[in-house]
């Protein structure tokens, strides 16, 4: 009998022991990461350089360690099936995002079933409401890339359909994070006078004038002067679109958007005009794109969109604005713009649901 007592006392202890020995190595790679559960990203739409280019900060053998609780695991590859430019380069990017570990679903319900957060990517703005509203109902927290529709009243109305579903949503250039606009946001120059930028403006003939590339001049114009446009002017040639906005509070800001005989042009600048002295725009050799990333993982941790909505849906009225002035030859106010696509996006929500 006292042996048996002795023996199983003795067998608790070491299971004891051999129980406590597991807890504190698992507390211990807990702490330090080793277990923590990779958060999952689903991509959706590789028709853009931009799908290869954002994973490798997740998936390449350059990603950036603050990324590594997050991994791009699986991508629909569809994607504009009208737009050259598009869905020609879509095998390539497809077999690039294979080469970076990452699975190629057969549809966007697949891909829904096996992620926790979403980069809508696809460049065709006609069927980013349709691909959005899939993710939304899914409850996936998403980044939508430019652009988001293909007027103002749909960039709205995604907006309307994330909150009726409480899904996180979140949309920007990459240009708002270039190092001279966040110079300028930090307010070490001083309160910001007025601005003039320039970049590529090369048409699409399926989207409006300026959504294709030259959103990224507007939204870097209005992160730099802020919200608050009043009214807009375009004037138009063969090379040159020039857009003047004038503030509420008087100040004044520029967008050349520029093309060379009807191709691309590739560069971006112009100058900040604060108190201090003038900030120069031409630094942007990373494309704001490792600021973005780190934008974009925060967001997916909590939920809280950086660049607010009615922030975007002035990025956008800005543009629809310039092109109703090339129509009319007026000066064109952006809070008209913003009424009237409001109205047509509560219509549109109606239909949309009714039509289902």
């Amino acid at each position: 009998m006292c042996v048996y007592i002795t023996f199983a006392s003795n067998f608790n202890q070491i299971t004891m022991k051999r129980l406590l020995f597991i807890y504190f190595i698992t507390c211990f790679f807990t702490v330090f990461g080793q277990t923590s559960t990779v958060k999952r990203i689903g991509m959706i739409g590789l028709d853009t350089s931009h799908a290869t280019t954002f994973t490798a900060y997740f998936n390449g053998d350059d990603a950036n360690p603050e990324f590594a609780d997050f991994r791009i695991t699986i991508a629909y590859p569809w994607g504009s099936k009208t737009i050259e430019e598009g869905y020609s380069r879509i095998p390539m990017f497809t077999e690039k995002m294979q080469a970076l570990g990452v699975k190629i679903a057969n549809s966007i319900e697949e891909l829904l079933q096996e992620v926790d957060f979403v980069m809508l990517e696809t460049q065709d703005g006609h069927i980013k409401t349709e691909q959005a509203l899939a993710v939304f109902k899914a409850g996936k927290p998403v980044f939508l890339d430019k652009p988001i529709a293909t007027n103002l009243a749909d960039v709205i109305l995604i907006f309307e359909l994330a909150a009726k579903f409480k899904t996180p949503v979140f949309t920007t250039s990459s240009f708002r994070y270039i190092p001279p606009v966040l110079e300028v946001q930090s307010g070490n120059r001083g309160r910001v006078i007025g601005a003039d930028c320039f970049g590529p403006c090369k048409d699409e003939p399926s989207h409006p004038a300026l959504y294709w590339y030259g959103i990224h001049g507007v939204e870097m114009l209005l992160a730099i002067m802020g919200t608050g446009c009043e009214s807009v002017t375009r004037t138009h040639t063969d090379e040159t679109d020039l857009l003047v906005g004038t503030w509420k509070d008087s100040r004044t800001g520029t967008f050349r958007g520029m093309r060379l005989n009807g191709e691309h042009y590739y560069h971006y600048g112009g100058f900040a005009y604060c108190e201090k002295r003038p900030v120069r725009l031409d630094n942007y050799s990373d494309f704001g794109y490792p600021v973005l990333m780190k934008e974009i993982v925060n967001f997916f941790k909590t939920g809280a969109a950086p660049v607010p909505h009615e922030t975007t849906i002035e990025v956008y009225a800005f543009m629809d604005a310039a092109n109703l002035s090339l129509q009319t030859g007026t000066s064109i106010r952006i809070d008209d713009m913003i009424q009237e696509a409001m109205m047509t996006a509560k219509k549109n929500m109606e239909q949309f649901f009714y039509s289902k």
